[in-house]
């Protein structure tokens, strides 16, 4: 499988977007934003690097949260994705499938903690900006307000149990936008919801500036969420259903 195949097969959004139609502009949008390509030539799981510096975020996140956060989570999950990839393949050369359920589990986690993370970099930038246009029309049509949104959001994210990340994803079957409350990486999602915007409330995101606040980390993020950002993701998503 070369390259262009396989990002059509899996792209950014994972196993999920697997049961909705893929059109060749979505798969080009994907291979043209540098930060999403999440896979080789050879179709192995790699991370790009962050689209800033490791201080662009500071106040509200701290630059050696950041590092850690980046270099031994993000990339942690990446080293898991491929390893779990591998002993899929080899369950399957070997004809032994006794441990392939436990390899699939993996990598569900894994690689759907990539694909977040993916989006999750993009989605913050050093500025405070509001949405506007289509996004807005959409967020206004499915929750009444933007003030509305950030409140369901904001609720949803904090009140993960354990850890986890608060999601506004675009829900093609339903033409709507949807928030989503995900356990540790791929828990309570919807088939088919493509997340637009994502955040993060592992412990390791806020716990060395915001201890145990998570309340405070979340309401930090809006600070800088980058709504510019989760316009473009919902442009791709919406290319879906051409």
């Amino acid at each position: 499988m070369n390259r262009k195949d396989f990002l059509k097969s899996s792209t950014l959004f994972g196993a999920a977007a697997l049961i909705l139609p893929t059109t060749s502009a979505f798969a080009e949008n994907l291979a043209d934003n540098s930060i999403d390509k999440l896979v080789d030539a050879n179709g192995n799981y790699i991370q790009q690097t962050l689209p800033y510096s490791e201080t662009f975020l500071e106040p509200y996140m701290d630059a050696e949260t950041l590092h850690l956060h980046y270099t031994f989570h993000h990339g942690g999950a990446v080293k898991g994705a491929n390893k779990d990839l591998q002993m899929i393949k080899k369950a399957l050369d070997e004809n032994n499938l006794e441990t392939v359920d436990f390899w699939t589990k993996k990598l569900s986690y894994h690689f759907s903690s990539h694909i977040l993370h993916s989006i999750f970099w993009t989605n913050l930038t050093n500025k405070s900006n509001l949405p506007k246009g289509d996004l807005l029309k959409r967020i206004e049509k499915s929750f009444g307000s933007f003030d509305r949104l950030k409140v369901l959001i904001a609720a949803t994210a904090k009140n993960v149990d354990g850890n986890g990340w608060g999601i506004v994803a675009y829900q093609p079957y339903s033409d709507s936008l949807v928030v989503l409350q995900c356990e540790n990486h791929e828990k309570l999602t919807q088939w088919g919801a493509i997340p637009i915007l994502v955040i993060d409330v592992w412990e390791h995101a806020y716990y060395l500036k915001y201890k145990n606040k998570r309340t405070d980390f979340v309401d930090a993020l809006f600070n800088i969420i980058n709504w510019d950002n989760v316009a473009l993701r919902l442009n791709d998503a919406l290319k879906l259903t051409l």
